[in-house]
């Protein structure tokens, strides 16, 4: 299957085409104003020659993470399921940073963290082993505090906020590659509509207008 992965919900976008579990094709960007949205999409689909009507899946990173980012990922998924009725998969992201830490060869205990502002993190807890990995918590909201005392105990403390001079921390980004990779393996398709941020709290953002998909490729 096909497959053009988005994963916006960092300050690294990224896009990636998977085709049969292999990554063919990939394009991202770094900042938080970040927007070159389409552009990263032709860049990946260049790289993998294939045109829009080739994908047979969209499978998209539903954070939580930057709110801005991942509905802009979700309209344009939506403006594309309407143009073309592809199918279309969402994943939590911190299922991504699971799968990376453990292609990044973390082990043990670790605490995948992304910054939810107001001085708090999204937090999850796994335990990652070269054969696979675990949730050991969910995702909930932690204070520095309850990081610190993970990291005390000597855990791993990874994601795109790691906190600077810990032991054991390590940058790690939610990847579209890895995404589209891991959405290989499923078959949840489910309708664009349906496609909604995975947020612990009320956002403070207006929601995104899914954008318009051309039929054809313009390169």
């Amino acid at each position: 299957m096909k497959i053009l992965a988005l994963e916006f919900s960092s300050d690294q976008r990224s896009v990636a085409v998977v085709d049969e579990g292999r990554l063919r094709g990939r394009a991202q960007e770094t900042g938080a104003r970040a927007n070159r949205t389409l552009s990263l999409v032709q860049t990946a689909l260049g790289e993998a020659r294939l045109e829009r009507e080739q994908i047979e899946c969209l499978a998209i990173g539903l954070g939580p993470g930057s709110y801005t980012g991942i509905r802009s990922a979700i309209a344009l998924a939506q403006g594309w399921q309407l143009a073309l009725g592809t199918k279309m998969i969402g994943v939590n992201s911190f299922e991504c940073l699971a799968a990376g830490a453990q292609l990044d060869n973390l082990r043990g205990r670790v605490n995948l963290v992304i910054d939810a502002q107001r001085d708090e993190f999204y937090l999850a807890r796994y335990n990652v082993e070269a054969a696979g990995y675990q949730q050991i918590e969910p995702v909930h909201l932690a204070g520095m505090k309850e990081v610190l005392a993970h990291a005390a105990a000597g855990e791993w403390i990874a994601g795109p906020q790691a906190i600077h001079g810990l032991p054991h921390a390590r940058i790690l980004f939610p990847d579209a590659a890895t995404l589209g990779k891991l959405a290989a393996t499923r078959n949840d398709f489910i309708p664009g509509e349906m496609l909604e941020p995975i947020y612990l709290r009320e956002p403070r953002f207006v929601k995104a207008t899914p954008p318009r998909i051309a039929l054809r490729e313009d390169r």
